[in-house]
């Protein structure tokens, strides 16, 4: 039995699937399809548009300009009927579906207080959590590739969203026993730029605030270490030949113990907002509604403990 052609929705996740792979065998490979499926619904698509999408021979070399602008309406369209699929189950049975969240390093010790009761609540609903730096998300919620994020909300544009402020990060000098300012009760940011601190890398948020704070007393320090995690970090600090500036929250799941020392960093008290981040769109799909009024409760929560 011939399998029927694939529906303008398959093509344009296929044509989505190519820009995010860049390769005919992998995208194919994705969306659980053959090769020649994917390429025949792509060389479809461009027929109805009357428009060359890919530029292509037996490779891909990328998308055409017009491929570029169907991309950006495949994104959108594809998201919307996802949405839609799942805000029609939902209004039938109990809420279900799948939500992806990227959440920035810094925020992930908070992932598990949103995503564990609002699964208690609703069992039919599955989480993938991606750790990203703040930047992708951006990208992730523009092209509709995630559903929501956990990332600043005050520092750096976020364009048409949604927010929800769940906490202010707070930070912690991470240090070791009998290492410089490591019997101190609390410690300035001027203090803390004269040692030597392993830190993020320059493309996490994360830095850059660290590095806007330490320019105040001085130039930024030039860190023996750097990495885009923060285990990383921590597991250097614990070689009692390193220091780093670290998000309180980071510092109490990691549960700092002896030798290690946690040094609240203060002068000027500087605090960051985190929130829900999800893109504005009418009508709001029930699983979103449904995760932005249990962050909703969350932040209320946190606010009166």
């Amino acid at each position: 039995m011939r399998k029927p052609p694939p529906a303008v929705i398959d093509k344009l996740e296929f044509l989505i699937a190519l820009a995010r792979e860049r390769n005919f065998s992998r995208a194919a490979d994705s969306c659980g399809v053959t090769q020649p499926t994917l390429s025949a619904g792509i060389k479809q698509l461009e027929e109805a548009l009357g428009v060359l999408l890919v530029n292509r021979s037996s490779r891909f070399y990328g998308l055409t300009p017009e491929g570029e602008r169907v991309l950006e309406w495949a994104r959108r369209i594809v998201s919307d009927a996802r949405a839609m699929r799942q805000d029609v189950r939902a209004s039938k049975t109990a809420l279900a579906g799948h939500l992806t969240i990227a959440v920035v390093p810094t925020a992930l010790p908070i992932a598990a207080e949103l995503t564990t009761p609002f699964q208690a609540k609703y069992p039919g609903v599955q989480f993938t959590i991606l750790s990203r730096a703040s930047r992708d998300i951006l990208v992730m919620l523009d092209d509709f590739q995630i559903d929501a994020a956990l990332t600043y909300i005050e520092n750096e544009p976020l364009g048409d969203v949604h927010t929800v402020l769940l906490y202010r990060e707070r930070y912690r000098l991470l240090t070791s026993a009998g290492s410089p300012l490591a019997e101190r009760a609390e410690v300035t940011w001027a203090e803390a730029g004269r040692i030597g601190l392993c830190l993020l890398t320059p493309d996490m948020q994360n830095r850059r605030i660290i590095d806007r704070l330490l320019a105040r007393s001085g130039p930024p320090p030039e860190p023996p270490l750097e990495s885009d995690s923060i285990l990383v970090l921590f597991s250097h600090v614990r070689t009692g030949r390193y220091a780093c500036i670290m998000p309180e929250k980071f510092t109490s799941l990691l549960g700092v113990r002896e030798p290690l020392r946690a040094i609240p960093v203060i002068e000027p008290l500087e605090t960051q907002a985190i929130g829900l981040v999800s893109p504005r769109r009418e009508p709001i799909p029930a699983i979103t509604h449904a995760l932005i009024t249990e962050a909703a409760r969350l932040s209320n929560g946190r606010r009166t403990q």
